[in-house]
Protein backbone atom coordinates (compact mmCIF):
# COMPACT_ATOMS: atom_id res chain seq x y z
CA UNK A 1 0.00 0.00 0.00
CA UNK A 2 1.39 3.67 -1.04
CA UNK A 3 2.76 5.26 2.11
CA UNK A 4 2.52 9.24 2.40
CA UNK A 5 3.63 11.33 5.78
CA UNK A 6 2.46 14.49 7.54
CA UNK A 7 5.39 16.61 9.40
CA UNK A 8 4.13 18.83 11.95
CA UNK A 9 6.39 21.56 11.78
CA UNK A 10 4.64 24.61 12.45
CA UNK A 11 5.47 25.03 16.17
CA UNK A 12 7.53 28.83 16.94
CA UNK A 13 10.03 27.21 19.40
CA UNK A 14 10.09 29.83 22.00
CA UNK A 15 12.45 28.10 24.06
CA UNK A 16 14.91 27.91 21.69
CA UNK A 17 15.10 31.80 22.11
CA UNK A 18 16.31 31.85 17.75
CA UNK A 19 15.03 33.77 15.38
CA UNK A 20 15.57 29.85 13.43
CA UNK A 21 12.80 27.96 13.14
CA UNK A 22 12.90 25.36 15.38
CA UNK A 23 12.94 22.03 12.93
CA UNK A 24 16.23 24.03 10.76
CA UNK A 25 18.64 23.56 14.19
CA UNK A 26 21.16 21.53 13.00
CA UNK A 27 21.81 17.97 14.02
CA UNK A 28 25.07 15.82 13.19
CA UNK A 29 25.30 18.35 10.15
CA UNK A 30 21.75 18.06 8.69
CA UNK A 31 18.62 19.95 10.27
CA UNK A 32 16.17 18.56 12.89
CA UNK A 33 13.61 18.37 9.48
CA UNK A 34 15.93 16.27 7.31
CA UNK A 35 16.44 13.55 9.53
CA UNK A 36 12.68 12.77 10.08
CA UNK A 37 12.23 13.50 5.87
CA UNK A 38 14.95 10.86 5.81
CA UNK A 39 13.36 8.59 8.18
CA UNK A 40 9.76 8.80 6.24
CA UNK A 41 12.07 7.90 3.20
CA UNK A 42 13.64 5.05 4.36
CA UNK A 43 10.32 3.73 5.57
CA UNK A 44 9.25 3.63 2.05
CA UNK A 45 7.33 6.91 2.54
CA UNK A 46 6.36 8.17 -1.07
CA UNK A 47 4.78 11.15 -0.73
CA UNK A 48 5.64 13.84 2.46
CA UNK A 49 3.44 17.24 2.99
CA UNK A 50 5.56 19.85 5.80
CA UNK A 51 2.77 21.58 7.91
CA UNK A 52 4.93 25.28 8.81
CA UNK A 53 3.88 28.45 10.46
CA UNK A 54 2.96 31.63 7.78
CA UNK A 55 6.72 32.98 7.65
CA UNK A 56 8.55 30.17 7.74
CA UNK A 57 10.17 30.55 4.41
CA UNK A 58 13.60 28.33 5.53
CA UNK A 59 11.62 25.35 6.41
CA UNK A 60 9.65 26.04 2.95
CA UNK A 61 12.42 26.05 1.04
CA UNK A 62 14.04 23.27 2.58
CA UNK A 63 11.35 21.14 2.41
CA UNK A 64 10.95 21.34 -1.37
CA UNK A 65 14.88 20.50 -1.61
CA UNK A 66 14.17 17.98 -0.45
CA UNK A 67 11.35 16.13 -2.90
CA UNK A 68 8.83 17.61 0.28
CA UNK A 69 5.54 19.79 -0.16
CA UNK A 70 4.62 22.12 2.76
CA UNK A 71 1.22 23.96 3.84
CA UNK A 72 0.73 26.29 6.36
CA UNK A 73 -1.13 26.65 9.40
CA UNK A 74 -2.28 29.79 9.56
CA UNK A 75 -3.26 29.76 13.19
CA UNK A 76 -2.01 27.86 16.39
CA UNK A 77 -5.02 26.27 16.55
CA UNK A 78 -3.36 22.29 18.14
CA UNK A 79 -1.26 19.59 16.77
CA UNK A 80 -5.05 17.91 14.90
CA UNK A 81 -5.54 21.44 13.50
CA UNK A 82 -2.31 21.47 12.48
CA UNK A 83 -2.61 17.85 10.94
CA UNK A 84 -5.61 18.54 9.19
CA UNK A 85 -4.05 21.66 6.82
CA UNK A 86 -1.84 18.66 5.05
CA UNK A 87 -5.53 17.69 3.68
CA UNK A 88 -5.89 19.66 0.76
CA UNK A 89 -2.37 18.43 -0.04
CA UNK A 90 -3.24 14.97 0.20
CA UNK A 91 -6.67 15.24 -1.02
CA UNK A 92 -6.18 12.63 -4.07
CA UNK A 93 -4.15 10.26 -1.96
CA UNK A 94 -4.93 6.45 -1.37
CA UNK A 95 -2.90 4.62 1.13
CA UNK A 96 -1.54 5.00 4.51
CA UNK A 97 -0.74 8.34 6.24
CA UNK A 98 1.88 8.89 9.07
CA UNK A 99 1.95 11.96 11.04
CA UNK A 100 5.15 12.86 12.63
CA UNK A 101 6.47 15.68 14.68
CA UNK A 102 9.11 17.94 12.93
CA UNK A 103 11.41 18.04 15.94
CA UNK A 104 12.35 14.31 16.30
CA UNK A 105 15.69 13.63 14.61
CA UNK A 106 16.37 10.37 16.50
CA UNK A 107 13.06 8.53 14.72
CA UNK A 108 14.09 5.62 12.66
CA UNK A 109 12.42 4.21 9.76
CA UNK A 110 12.38 0.78 11.38
CA UNK A 111 10.23 2.03 14.01
CA UNK A 112 8.03 4.17 11.76
CA UNK A 113 7.93 0.82 9.35
CA UNK A 114 6.54 -1.18 12.61
CA UNK A 115 3.92 1.69 12.98
CA UNK A 116 2.78 1.34 9.39
CA UNK A 117 2.60 -2.51 9.40
CA UNK A 118 0.32 -2.39 12.78
CA UNK A 119 -1.47 0.20 11.01
CA UNK A 120 -2.20 -2.51 8.35
CA UNK A 121 -3.68 -4.95 10.59
CA UNK A 122 -5.92 -2.12 12.21
CA UNK A 123 -6.30 0.63 10.25
CA UNK A 124 -4.55 2.76 12.82
CA UNK A 125 -1.72 2.98 14.87
CA UNK A 126 0.38 5.33 17.46
CA UNK A 127 4.03 5.32 18.62
CA UNK A 128 4.32 5.29 22.56
CA UNK A 129 7.60 4.78 24.67
CA UNK A 130 8.57 4.51 28.35
CA UNK A 131 10.83 7.58 29.27
CA UNK A 132 12.44 7.70 32.85
CA UNK A 133 10.67 10.74 33.65
CA UNK A 134 7.36 10.81 32.05
CA UNK A 135 6.64 14.83 33.39
CA UNK A 136 4.43 16.50 31.10
CA UNK A 137 3.67 14.14 28.37
CA UNK A 138 0.37 13.05 27.45
CA UNK A 139 -0.22 9.19 28.95
CA UNK A 140 -1.20 6.24 27.08
CA UNK A 141 -3.75 4.11 28.66
CA UNK A 142 -4.48 0.61 27.16
CA UNK A 143 -7.52 -2.14 26.97
CA UNK A 144 -7.79 -5.40 28.33
CA UNK A 145 -7.20 -6.49 25.13
CA UNK A 146 -3.59 -4.57 24.57
CA UNK A 147 -5.05 -1.82 22.30
CA UNK A 148 -5.51 1.51 22.64
CA UNK A 149 -7.95 2.86 25.17
CA UNK A 150 -7.71 6.98 25.37
CA UNK A 151 -4.38 9.25 25.47
CA UNK A 152 -5.10 11.64 28.19
CA UNK A 153 -2.91 15.19 27.83
CA UNK A 154 -0.99 15.55 30.97
CA UNK A 155 -2.30 18.67 31.65
CA UNK A 156 -5.83 17.02 31.82
CA UNK A 157 -4.89 13.75 33.59
CA UNK A 158 -5.75 12.81 37.08
CA UNK A 159 -2.67 11.97 39.65
CA UNK A 160 -4.19 8.35 38.77
CA UNK A 161 -3.27 8.53 34.95
CA UNK A 162 -0.11 11.07 35.99
CA UNK A 163 1.25 7.46 37.43
CA UNK A 164 1.28 5.44 34.15
CA UNK A 165 4.29 5.17 32.53
CA UNK A 166 3.79 4.69 28.78
CA UNK A 167 3.99 7.59 27.03
CA UNK A 168 2.51 9.23 23.56
CA UNK A 169 5.27 9.81 21.40
CA UNK A 170 3.02 11.81 18.69
CA UNK A 171 2.91 9.63 16.01
CA UNK A 172 0.18 8.96 14.10
CA UNK A 173 -0.60 5.71 11.38
CA UNK A 174 -3.51 5.73 9.67
CA UNK A 175 -6.20 5.77 6.21
CA UNK A 176 -4.97 8.96 4.59
CA UNK A 177 -8.88 9.60 3.86
CA UNK A 178 -10.28 7.92 6.77
CA UNK A 179 -7.87 10.23 9.27
CA UNK A 180 -9.18 13.44 7.99
CA UNK A 181 -12.33 12.57 8.35
CA UNK A 182 -11.81 11.86 12.22
CA UNK A 183 -9.17 15.14 11.92
CA UNK A 184 -12.37 16.88 10.77
CA UNK A 185 -14.80 15.82 13.50
CA UNK A 186 -12.22 16.71 16.59
CA UNK A 187 -13.71 19.57 18.93
CA UNK A 188 -11.12 21.70 21.28
CA UNK A 189 -13.29 21.14 24.55
CA UNK A 190 -9.83 21.14 26.82
CA UNK A 191 -8.09 23.42 29.09
CA UNK A 192 -6.23 24.55 26.32
CA UNK A 193 -9.10 24.94 23.81
CA UNK A 194 -7.11 23.26 21.06
CA UNK A 195 -7.99 20.53 18.47
CA UNK A 196 -5.46 17.38 19.97
CA UNK A 197 -4.06 14.96 17.65
CA UNK A 198 -4.51 12.49 20.18
CA UNK A 199 -8.79 12.99 20.60
CA UNK A 200 -8.34 10.96 16.47
CA UNK A 201 -8.16 7.27 17.89
CA UNK A 202 -11.18 8.55 20.26
CA UNK A 203 -13.59 9.39 17.36
CA UNK A 204 -11.86 6.50 14.95
CA UNK A 205 -13.42 3.74 18.24
CA UNK A 206 -16.73 5.55 17.74
CA UNK A 207 -16.88 3.76 14.16
CA UNK A 208 -15.53 0.65 15.20
CA UNK A 209 -11.43 0.92 14.47
CA UNK A 210 -9.26 -0.47 17.27
CA UNK A 211 -5.69 1.44 17.62
CA UNK A 212 -2.46 -0.82 18.00
CA UNK A 213 0.70 0.36 20.05
CA UNK A 214 4.37 0.52 19.03
CA UNK A 215 6.62 1.16 21.09
CA UNK A 216 9.78 2.67 20.72
CA UNK A 217 12.95 3.42 22.43
CA UNK A 218 12.22 6.36 24.64
CA UNK A 219 15.36 7.86 22.99
CA UNK A 220 14.26 7.84 19.45
CA UNK A 221 11.56 9.79 20.18
CA UNK A 222 13.29 12.46 21.66
CA UNK A 223 11.25 15.57 20.74
CA UNK A 224 13.51 19.38 20.88
CA UNK A 225 12.31 22.18 22.80
CA UNK A 226 15.20 23.99 23.46
CA UNK A 227 18.66 24.05 23.50
CA UNK A 228 19.94 22.10 25.94
CA UNK A 229 17.11 19.23 24.47
CA UNK A 230 19.09 19.72 21.22
CA UNK A 231 22.84 19.45 22.43
CA UNK A 232 21.52 16.28 23.86
CA UNK A 233 19.83 14.67 20.69
CA UNK A 234 23.20 16.10 19.25
CA UNK A 235 25.43 13.34 21.55
CA UNK A 236 23.01 10.92 21.35
CA UNK A 237 23.30 10.64 17.43
CA UNK A 238 26.64 10.79 17.67
CA UNK A 239 26.43 7.52 19.21
CA UNK A 240 24.13 6.42 16.84
CA UNK A 241 26.96 7.60 14.18
CA UNK A 242 30.34 6.18 15.87
CA UNK A 243 29.11 2.77 16.60
CA UNK A 244 27.36 2.75 12.58
CA UNK A 245 31.23 3.33 11.80
CA UNK A 246 33.32 1.34 13.79
CA UNK A 247 30.91 -1.38 13.04
CA UNK A 248 31.25 -1.09 8.91
CA UNK A 249 35.30 -1.40 9.69
CA UNK A 250 36.56 2.18 10.78
CA UNK A 251 39.04 2.74 13.09
CA UNK A 252 38.89 5.71 15.54
CA UNK A 253 41.55 5.51 18.55
CA UNK A 254 39.05 7.87 20.32
CA UNK A 255 35.34 7.48 19.06
CA UNK A 256 34.01 9.93 22.07
CA UNK A 257 36.07 12.68 20.34
CA UNK A 258 35.03 12.49 16.86
CA UNK A 259 31.68 14.42 15.52
CA UNK A 260 30.52 13.23 12.16
CA UNK A 261 27.68 14.38 10.06
CA UNK A 262 24.54 12.54 8.91
CA UNK A 263 25.98 11.95 5.45
CA UNK A 264 29.19 11.44 6.24
CA UNK A 265 30.57 8.19 4.20
CA UNK A 266 33.55 6.49 6.07
CA UNK A 267 34.69 3.12 3.97
CA UNK A 268 36.32 0.31 6.00
CA UNK A 269 39.88 0.46 6.58
CA UNK A 270 40.07 4.09 7.48
CA UNK A 271 41.68 5.47 10.37
CA UNK A 272 40.97 8.46 12.65
CA UNK A 273 42.74 9.97 15.03
CA UNK A 274 41.28 12.37 17.82
CA UNK A 275 39.39 15.47 18.20
CA UNK A 276 38.79 15.19 14.51
CA UNK A 277 35.63 17.24 13.12
CA UNK A 278 33.54 15.98 10.13
CA UNK A 279 31.34 18.60 8.55
CA UNK A 280 28.82 17.53 5.56
CA UNK A 281 29.65 16.27 2.28
CA UNK A 282 32.81 14.46 2.97
CA UNK A 283 33.88 10.89 1.71
CA UNK A 284 36.98 8.88 3.22
CA UNK A 285 38.17 5.93 0.78
CA UNK A 286 39.28 2.51 2.59
CA UNK A 287 42.92 2.85 3.59
CA UNK A 288 42.97 6.71 4.23
CA UNK A 289 44.34 8.43 7.44
CA UNK A 290 42.79 11.24 9.35
CA UNK A 291 44.85 12.74 11.65
CA UNK A 292 44.37 14.59 15.05
CA UNK A 293 42.85 17.51 15.44
CA UNK A 294 41.40 17.89 11.55
CA UNK A 295 38.14 19.98 10.72
CA UNK A 296 37.12 18.55 6.92
CA UNK A 297 33.34 19.39 4.89
CA UNK A 298 33.14 18.96 1.47
CA UNK A 299 35.77 17.30 0.66
CA UNK A 300 36.82 13.47 -0.44
CA UNK A 301 40.06 12.21 0.45
CA UNK A 302 41.13 8.83 -1.51
CA UNK A 303 42.98 5.74 -0.93
CA UNK A 304 46.03 5.67 1.15
CA UNK A 305 46.27 9.54 1.33
CA UNK A 306 47.13 11.35 4.96
CA UNK A 307 45.37 14.58 6.21
CA UNK A 308 46.52 16.19 9.45
CA UNK A 309 47.26 16.55 12.17
CA UNK A 310 45.41 20.09 12.24
CA UNK A 311 44.37 20.32 8.61
CA UNK A 312 41.69 22.17 7.42
CA UNK A 313 39.67 20.85 4.52
CA UNK A 314 37.09 23.33 2.74
CA UNK A 315 34.14 22.66 0.43
CA UNK A 316 35.79 21.48 -2.70
CA UNK A 317 38.92 19.84 -1.49
CA UNK A 318 39.92 16.44 -3.31
CA UNK A 319 43.11 14.61 -2.27
CA UNK A 320 44.47 11.57 -4.72
CA UNK A 321 45.79 8.65 -3.82
CA UNK A 322 48.96 8.69 -1.48
CA UNK A 323 48.88 12.56 -1.13
CA UNK A 324 49.87 13.77 1.95
CA UNK A 325 47.65 17.22 3.55
CA UNK A 326 50.12 18.04 6.83
CA UNK A 327 49.61 19.93 10.08
CA UNK A 328 48.01 23.69 9.46
CA UNK A 329 47.65 22.83 5.93
CA UNK A 330 44.34 24.53 4.69
CA UNK A 331 42.59 23.55 1.24
CA UNK A 332 39.52 24.46 -0.68
CA UNK A 333 38.41 24.18 -3.91
CA UNK A 334 41.12 22.53 -4.96
CA UNK A 335 42.56 19.03 -6.47
CA UNK A 336 45.76 17.35 -5.21
CA UNK A 337 46.62 14.76 -7.42
CA UNK A 338 48.21 11.55 -6.07
CA UNK A 339 51.74 11.42 -4.17
CA UNK A 340 51.41 14.92 -3.95
CA UNK A 341 52.56 16.98 -0.63
CA UNK A 342 51.85 19.52 1.17
CA UNK A 343 52.96 18.86 4.88
CA UNK A 344 52.86 21.95 6.86
CA UNK A 345 52.07 25.56 6.46
CA UNK A 346 50.32 25.86 3.15
CA UNK A 347 47.32 27.71 1.55
CA UNK A 348 45.89 26.15 -1.34
CA UNK A 349 42.76 27.31 -3.00
CA UNK A 350 41.01 27.50 -6.47
CA UNK A 351 43.94 25.23 -7.18
CA UNK A 352 45.33 22.12 -9.17
CA UNK A 353 48.00 20.31 -7.83
CA UNK A 354 49.27 17.82 -10.30
CA UNK A 355 50.70 13.97 -9.14
CA UNK A 356 53.91 14.13 -7.05
CA UNK A 357 54.19 18.03 -7.09
CA UNK A 358 56.25 18.69 -3.84
CA UNK A 359 54.66 22.36 -1.98
CA UNK A 360 57.00 23.74 0.55
CA UNK A 361 56.45 24.92 3.56
CA UNK A 362 54.45 28.60 3.86
CA UNK A 363 53.41 28.50 0.38
CA UNK A 364 50.00 30.21 -1.05
CA UNK A 365 47.89 30.22 -3.42
CA UNK A 366 46.99 34.23 -3.35
CA UNK A 367 43.37 33.05 -5.70
CA UNK A 368 41.73 36.36 -4.16
CA UNK A 369 41.82 40.13 -5.59
CA UNK A 370 39.36 41.53 -3.69
CA UNK A 371 36.40 40.80 -6.09
CA UNK A 372 37.24 37.91 -8.12
CA UNK A 373 38.74 34.26 -7.43
CA UNK A 374 41.41 32.98 -10.03
CA UNK A 375 43.09 29.79 -9.93
CA UNK A 376 46.24 28.59 -10.34
CA UNK A 377 47.72 25.28 -11.56
CA UNK A 378 50.99 23.14 -10.58
CA UNK A 379 52.11 20.57 -12.41
CA UNK A 380 52.95 17.11 -12.15
CA UNK A 381 56.20 17.04 -10.28
CA UNK A 382 56.77 20.47 -9.75
CA UNK A 383 58.42 21.62 -6.53
CA UNK A 384 57.21 24.73 -4.59
CA UNK A 385 60.30 26.22 -2.90
CA UNK A 386 59.31 27.23 1.00
CA UNK A 387 57.49 30.63 1.64
CA UNK A 388 56.36 31.10 -1.87
CA UNK A 389 53.44 33.06 -3.30
CA UNK A 390 51.57 32.43 -6.13
CA UNK A 391 49.80 35.01 -7.39
CA UNK A 392 46.95 33.75 -9.36
CA UNK A 393 45.77 33.31 -11.99
CA UNK A 394 49.43 31.70 -12.59
CA UNK A 395 50.80 28.21 -13.69
CA UNK A 396 53.91 26.30 -12.51
CA UNK A 397 54.31 23.38 -15.43
CA UNK A 398 55.49 19.96 -14.76
CA UNK A 399 58.47 19.46 -13.19
CA UNK A 400 59.43 23.26 -12.66
CA UNK A 401 60.78 24.29 -9.98
CA UNK A 402 60.00 27.99 -7.62
CA UNK A 403 62.99 29.14 -5.48
CA UNK A 404 61.98 29.41 -1.73
CA UNK A 405 60.86 33.21 -0.69
CA UNK A 406 59.52 33.99 -4.73
CA UNK A 407 56.43 35.56 -5.72
CA UNK A 408 55.88 34.03 -8.87
CA UNK A 409 53.77 36.32 -11.22
CA UNK A 410 53.91 34.60 -14.95
CA UNK A 411 53.71 30.99 -16.31
CA UNK A 412 56.91 29.39 -15.34
CA UNK A 413 57.64 26.78 -18.09
CA UNK A 414 58.02 23.12 -17.60
CA UNK A 415 61.22 22.11 -15.57
CA UNK A 416 62.09 25.64 -15.45
CA UNK A 417 63.32 27.62 -12.17
CA UNK A 418 61.85 30.43 -11.28
CA UNK A 419 63.49 32.96 -8.55
CA UNK A 420 62.16 36.70 -7.29
CA UNK A 421 64.13 37.26 -4.88
CA UNK A 422 66.37 40.06 -3.80
CA UNK A 423 69.88 39.36 -4.18
CA UNK A 424 71.83 38.69 -1.07
CA UNK A 425 74.06 41.24 0.03
CA UNK A 426 76.97 40.89 3.04
CA UNK A 427 78.66 43.91 5.14
CA UNK A 428 82.06 41.96 6.37
CA UNK A 429 82.09 43.38 10.57
CA UNK A 430 78.53 44.90 10.23
CA UNK A 431 77.57 42.77 13.27
CA UNK A 432 80.47 43.41 15.52
CA UNK A 433 80.26 46.92 15.16
CA UNK A 434 76.28 47.06 16.01
CA UNK A 435 76.88 45.06 19.37
CA UNK A 436 79.79 47.44 20.44
CA UNK A 437 77.34 50.49 19.73
CA UNK A 438 74.36 49.47 21.25
CA UNK A 439 76.24 48.23 24.18
CA UNK A 440 78.06 51.89 24.34
CA UNK A 441 74.45 53.39 24.16
CA UNK A 442 73.27 51.33 26.78
CA UNK A 443 76.13 51.90 29.30
CA UNK A 444 75.78 55.47 28.51
CA UNK A 445 72.14 55.72 29.53
CA UNK A 446 72.73 53.01 32.60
Amino acid sequence: MERAGVILAAGIGKRMKSATPKVMHAVAGSPILGHVIGAMREAGVSRIVVVRSQNAESVRDYAAARGAESVVQDRQLGTGHAAGCASSALADFAGLLVINNGDMPLVTAKTLSAAFDAAEQTGLAIVAFRPADAAAYGRVLLGEDGYLDRIVEHKDASDAVRSVGLCNAGTVIADAQKFFGWAAKLENVNRQDEYYLTDVPKIARREGVRCAVVEADPIEVMGINNRAELANAEAEMQKRLRARSLELGVGMLAPDTVFLSSDTVLEPDVQIGPFVVFGPGVTVRSGAEIRAFSHLEGCTIERGAIVGPYARLRPGASIGEDAHIGNFVEVKNSQVEKGAKANHLTYLGDAHVGAGANIGAGTITCNYDGFDKHRTNIGAGAFIGSNAALVAPVSVEDGAFVGAGSVVTRTVAKDALAVTRAEQKEVPGWADKFRTRKKAGKAKRG
